[in-house]
């Protein structure tokens, strides 16, 4: 066996001894403070932990990026949101600022010279669609923030393979450095303190077209809207091509806007076949005061959850209610939804006036090829006869997977660590964001993302849940004596600090 490697002793056991660590050849560092995952959710609670005193020779984040904004460019950049367009967030939700002031609508409008983002931001969203700021003015001003706390200096590149409980307390966290860059081959993080931040699993395909790319091994014509397939619109400028596009949410409203203006602006013919699977006609919802909007297929709202789940009313409801109590309202207000903009609308209508884009609602009972190569999906819906729709590409535009056991490391926390699962199927967590079970005498785990869906706080998938989960785990930490509490007096003069730009040491 090569040296530091895991043993089977050490796999099956939830409980790991220093002594077991050091026999299997795996060096043990030293550090209070872990943060698994290495994307804007580690970033967001390292920069407050920061704010709060804790010196960056405390904390390490344990990540295969380079950069905490690294897969979120790359996400957004594929689904058709590249650095000058604008994402689907509140002005006020700064990843890089937990005070929100200035804005990102006062930012652009002082760097631009122009009061047209703070007049939107005044009129929205009765006169005017709701402001976003560009996916570059966020990324700027993360890596600002990034330089400013030092974040590369507590960055330890790897992939992490597991959490297990210590024996005495606290935890470890077991990293697979990048070949060659130690001696051994995993090394492990001995803390009293693990955050875990891991995002995502991986791409969520339906369940037709993941079959039909497993047993073709097609991976060109059907793909993902979080893969790379710039091909697609590559080709639809070559010639005329049929796209068919599954999906009703953001990021569908993306790639079909992409090629609505690529085909405005190239003159091209491209034709595209909409499939939803369930058509929304107009507002829906329970009661007055919980409608959503909705229209020729979509549900319309312009953040991933009502205004008043980020900090008003139906934040204090969710968090004071029992676990059935949750899983309904999570139901009732969740679900699949863009913002409706002005400029797409007026898109789509021209598509349906001049039958270049098609609406259908409609079940897939299958895809095949053709011996040409292309696409031929066919469809049955309730009271209609079955339709064959051929095209040459399809974009399956459904989403990421977010399943824990999909996840190695949740997985293993599910098996071993203590953790359990929630209503919703991903970690249950306390009012602090503490993982329930997999706390250790006097360590604590927490979480925050899209693996805490389901407990007390409904929008943990967006900047501002980031921004809530990384106060609240702080405030646990603060009353743990690991930082300081952000009083009135430090919370100003943090502030002066953060718009001087001034290095926290």
């Amino acid at each position: 066996m090569s040296r530091g490697e895991l043993t089977a002793e050490l796999v099956g056991n939830p409980l790991w001894t220093d002594w077991h660590v050091q026999s299997a050849g795996i060096p043990i560092y030293d550090v209070p403070f872990v943060s698994v995952g290495g994307g804007l959710g580690s970033f967001t609670l390292v920069d407050v932990l920061r704010i709060r005193g804790v010196p960056s020779t405390s904390i390490r984040v344990l990540s295969t990026a380079n950069t905490p904004w690294q897969t979120w460019e790359y996400l957004t950049r594929v689904s058709q949101l590249p650095a000058h367009e604008r994402i689907r967030s509140d002005s006020g939700a700064r990843p890089d600022n937990i005070w929100g002031f200035p804005s990102y609508a006062l930012q652009e409008a002082w760097r631009e010279r122009s009061l047209k983002p703070v007049l939107q931001v005044a009129a929205e969203p009765i006169l005017a669609d709701f402001y976003s700021p560009r996916s570059s003015l966020v990324i700027e001003s993360v890596q600002r923030e990034a330089e400013r706390i030092g974040y590369w200096e507590m960055l330890a590149k790897g992939q992490v393979r597991m959490v297990r409980k210590r024996a005495g307390g606290g935890y470890f966290t077991v990293l697979t450095p990048p070949p060659g860059s130690t001696p051994t081959k995993r090394i492990a993080m001995r803390s009293q303190y693990v955050h875990l931040a891991v995002g995502y699993p991986g791409l969520k395909f339906l369940d037709d077209l993941q079959r039909f790319r497993q047993e073709q091994g097609e991976r060109y014509r059907v793909v993902n809207a979080y893969e790379p397939h710039e091909h697609v619109y590559d080709q639809a400028r070559r010639k005329p091509t049929v796209v068919v596009v599954r999906g009703a949410g953001i990021v569908a409203s993306r790639v079909l806007q992409r090629l609505m203006d690529d085909r405005e602006r190239y003159g091209l013919h491209t034709r595209i076949v909409h499939l939803f699977r369930t058509y929304v006609s107009g507002a829906h919802g329970p009661g007055p005061w919980m409608r959503r909007k909705g229209g020729d297929g979509w549900a319309y709202q312009a953040f991933t959850m009502p205004k008043s789940a980020f900090g008003g009313q139906l934040k204090a409801r969710f968090r004071k209610a029992g676990p059935e109590e949750r899983a309904r309202l999570a139901k009732m207000v969740a679900g699949t939804t863009t913002p409706k903009l002005r400029r797409w609308q007026e898109q789509m209508r021209q598509g349906r006036q001049q039958s270049w884009y098609h609406p259908v609602q409609a079940v897939v009972e299958r895809i095949e090829r053709t011996p040409d190569g292309r696409l031929v999906t066919f469809t049955s819906t309730a009271g209609s006869a079955a339709m064959q729709y051929l095209s040459d590409f399809i974009i399956d535009c459904t989403g990421l997977e977010a399943d824990m056991p999909e996840h190695r490391v949740l997985a293993d926390l599910l098996e071993h660590g203590g953790a359990r699962p929630n209503k919703a199927g991903r970690l249950q967590t306390g009012e602090h964001f503490e993982v329930l079970g997999a706390d250790n005498q006097d360590g604590a785990l927490y979480a925050s993302g899209a693996a805490t869906a389901g407990n007390h706080f409904l929008a943990v998938d967006s900047f501002l849940g980031m921004q809530t989960a990384a106060l609240d785990i702080a405030d646990d930490l603060a009353g743990r004596g690991f930082c300081a509490r952000l009083g009135p007096v430090r919370s100003v003069s943090q502030w002066v600090k953060w718009a001087q730009g001034g290095r926290l040491r």
